[in-house]
This record gives C-alpha cells, sequence and structure tokens, in this order.
C-alpha cells in the first residue's frame, strides 16, 4: 500500500517483524561482544530512537545510554555538513563506547561522531546501524553491527523522517 507524505509517495519496503528479527541479532552479537563489560550505548538522535529503544529492550546486560544530536540532512538530501545540536554528557573515558545510528550512508554523521569520541581515550568503539547504504558510503569507519544494507535511495519510517514526517511509522518504506 503506497503511503503519501508531503509531497512524496513512498512504497513499503521493510517490514516491523523483519525489524525486530534484524534488531534481535545485533543485541545478541552485542552481548558476545561485549561479555563482562559495561558499555556506554550513545545513541544519535533524532533518527535512533526507535532502533535504540528496541535494542536496548533485547541487550539486557548492565548499559548506560546517553544521547547525541547531530544533523546533516535537509529533505532528501544530505548537505555533507554535521551539526552539532545535541553534545556530549558523560565521560567516555576508558569505556567501550557503541554509537546506535539508525542509517549510515555517505558517512559524514559517523565520522564527525567518531572524531569527536576519540579525544575521549575510549577503551574501544563500535557502530550499531540499522541500515547501512554501501553504494553512497565513502568513509573509513568500521560498521561493526548492520541490520540491513540496503540500495541508495531514501527511506522513511522506524524513526527516519522525510521533512519531519514519518518516524512514527513501525515499518520502513522506500520512496517511490
Amino acid at each position: 500500500m503506497e503511503l503519501k507524505i508531503l509531497d512524496k509517495t513512498f512504497v513499503p519496503y521493510i517490514s516491523a517483524q523483519e525489524i525486530n528479527k534484524e534488531i534481535q541479532r545485533i543485541a545478541t552479537n552485542l552481548h558476545e561482544n561485549l561479555k563482562d563489560e559495561i558499555p556506554v550505548f550513545l545513541v544519535v538522535l533524532n533518527g535512533a530512537f526507535m532502533f535504540a529503544a528496541d535494542l536496548l529492550k533485547y541487550y539486557t546486560a548492565p548499559a548506560e545510554v546517553s544521547f547525541v544530536k547531530l544533523a546533516s540532512y535537509q529533505g532528501t538530501t544530505t548537505t555533507g555538513n554535521v551539526t552539532q545540536l545535541l553534545g556530549l554528557d558523560v565521560d567516555l573515558t576508558n569505556k567501550h563506547v557503541v554509537i546506535v545510528e539508525d542509517i549510515v550512508d555517505t558517512g559524514t554523521t559517523i565520522t564527525a561522531l567518531q572524531q569527536l569520541i576519540n579525544t575521549h581515550k575510549v577503551k574501544s568503539l563500535q557502530v550499531a546501524t540499522l541500515f547501512f547504504k554501501p553504494e553512497a558510503y565513502k568513509q573509513n569507519v568500521t560498521i561493526n553491527h548492520i541490520g540491513f544494507s540496503i540500495p541508495n535511495k531514501f527511506i522513511v519510517g522506524y524513526g527516519l523522517d522525510y521533512n519531519k514526517q514519518g518516524r512514527n511509522l513501525p515499518e520502513v518504506y522506500q520512496i517511490k
């Protein structure tokens, strides 16, 4: 069933059930990688809020959670510039950090965030993203946990928006 958001039309792409299954898999992998550690999950707002909430439901070991807000999109295209709207409020020194991202496409945001985190002398840094666009990726930051590798097409839903709308959808739609 097609979905109209503002001036764009979207079609169903990834179901809520498929998303849930991948999130459980990522949580299991994180458990295995961080066995006896207490990681800091650093959630990138606004897009990763739904992914983070569900991921942390399945990650049942002790953990800290903090948030940063970065912006690099305007409409359906990346601006190429990253603006920090809400900064780090936790000391990451000697901690294992997991960046929780909704989507990694060009990699501009994740690279800016890695540079910020690297000033804190962390023990380790992992990146978990629900969606990854390998065709668009232009950086060298390792993406450790990927839910879905997808084509370089605009998607909306499950935290991802089009001009501030569509984040609340429980599934993902692709632009038609």
